[in-house]
């Protein structure tokens, strides 16, 4: 157990995670592996479609979990519980009811004598994968516009910290891990984040065309197309 900053607090935040209890319960992690919580999704949102759901949801999880590598690259810490200790509640965010990231700060776990190699298999296989695999029994959302989802998130955070030299040394090894094609055995084939990437650095991937797929936010009451989205 590691006791969080108030700067750690205040990142989490910026990306829909809070350390608190949520007032409005929706589910656990847990849960979505055992029920279909696409509905309570739709309710809260106002989202008519399964496929939009789940791929809204991901984008929401992605948040938190962009986070995982911001936290152990910088501050050599990473959130390390368990599913039924991941809740998710309603909260207005920006003027639209949404669902977000809820978890305990005792969860955090010093992360400095454990390989970089091991922490990103564990986001990957433990934290990722799961989560796809338990949305795709619920929806037809394809499995790229999931991973995706999240990916947006870590380009901006790898962005952040290859420009910011007390991150850039360990954050470009773990780029450098993600595109590894051996990481993602048992996922897939190939590295999906070296494909998503192109063979180019993040700083040079933000604000352009570079998902292969749409997000459907825009079919999201209250947002946008994303700037992503390969579609406009």
């Amino acid at each position: 157990m590691t006791t969080l900053t108030n700067d750690q607090i205040r990142q989490l935040n910026m990306y829909s995670t809070y350390v608190s209890q949520p007032k409005h319960l929706l589910f656990t992690l847990e849960q979505l592996h055992q029920v279909d919580i696409l509905p309570v999704i739709k309710t809260v949102t106002g989202i008519h479609k399964d496929a939009v759901a789940a791929s809204y949801f991901m984008r929401r999880y992605g948040m938190f979990i962009s986070t995982q590598f911001v936290m152990f690259i910088t501050y050599e810490e990473m959130w390390m519980g368990k599913a039924n200790q991941v809740q998710f509640g309603a909260i207005n965010e920006y003027g639209n009811m949404s669902v977000s990231t809820f978890i305990s700060s005792i969860d955090y776990q010093d992360t400095s004598t454990i390989s970089p190699k091991v922490l990103v298999h564990h986001i990957l296989h433990e934290q990722i994968q799961p989560m796809i695999h338990a949305l795709r029994n619920y929806s037809s959302v394809s499995p790229l516009t999931l991973w995706e989802n999240v990916f947006g998130f870590m380009l901006w955070h790898f962005h952040v910290m290859f420009n910011t030299p007390s991150t850039a040394e360990i954050a470009r090894e773990v780029l450098d891990l993600l595109k590894e094609d051996d990481m993602w055995t048992g996922i897939s084939s190939h590295s999906l984040f070296a494909t998503y990437l192109k063979g180019l650095e993040p700083s040079l991937l933000l604000n352009t065309k570079i998902r292969t797929t749409c997000c459907f936010s825009k079919d999201v009451p209250g947002l946008q197309a994303c700037g992503f989205c390969p579609l406009q």
